[in-house]
């Protein structure tokens, strides 16, 4: 997977995605979202790594099987709660 901490004053958004998603572009009717390194960052982590971010992120933007599968073992998200875009699980995080 890969992982990148946005860091403000509001918080912390935790952004990961499964390996083989990154520098894609995922289109599912009118919405078409790209996966960059920008966002998503370009170095590859570890399952525990995205666990850890996870558990202490004021937000998360999620996208794929593998990192959408990690939120809902955490217990931050419910399966039901997860949009689909194509194929690829899709999940957003926001503690208020």
């Amino acid at each position: 997977m890969y992982l990148k901490i946005h860091r403000s004053p509001d918080g912390v958004v935790i952004a990961a995605c499964d390996r083989e998603l990154l520098n894609t572009t995922i289109c599912h009717g009118d919405v078409e979202i790209c996966i960059s390194e920008c966002f998503y960052g370009n170095c590859p982590v570890s399952e525990e790594e995205v666990r850890k971010a996870l558990q202490t992120a004021a937000n998360a933007n999620l996208m794929g099987e593998r990192a959408v599968r990690l939120a809902v073992e955490l217990g931050l998200i419910a399966p039901a709660s997860c949009m689909m875009l194509g194929d690829v699980p899709h999940a957003l995080i926001f503690r208020i």
